[in-house]
């Protein structure tokens, strides 16, 4: 079974991967701030207000990895047949469990 650590380099994010980096890098800074809110006893609905806004950060960043991921690593698994195919659609099932549940 193919690991991340021996995937070929280059996976399906590789053409946004500045985009994915601009939004973790701007989710980083949602969760700074709400950290500084906390240390600024900031009244408790605006920071679950800012939890809000960095966990749908998080999320779209997930579910562009997920799209990458289908479009790119499960479709070229599909293509190839036999139990990789398999094993990549039970993966991406999985990784949607996590992100769901």
């Amino acid at each position: 079974m193919e690991t991340a650590a021996d995937a070929p380099v280059g996976h399906g994010y590789v053409n946004h991967k500045d985009d994915l980096l601009k939004r973790l890098r701007r989710a980083e800074g949602q969760v700074r701030g709400i950290q500084r809110m906390v240390e600024e006893d900031t009244y408790c609905i605006d920071i679950l207000t800012q939890v809000s806004a960095a966990t749908k950060a998080l999320e779209r960043v997930a579910l562009a990895l997920l799209d990458d991921h289908l479009s790119h690593c499960v479709a070229e698994a599909a293509e190839a047949g036999g139990t990789m195919s398999q094993e990549k659609l039970k993966e991406a099932s999985n990784a949607i469990a996590r992100l769901v549940g």
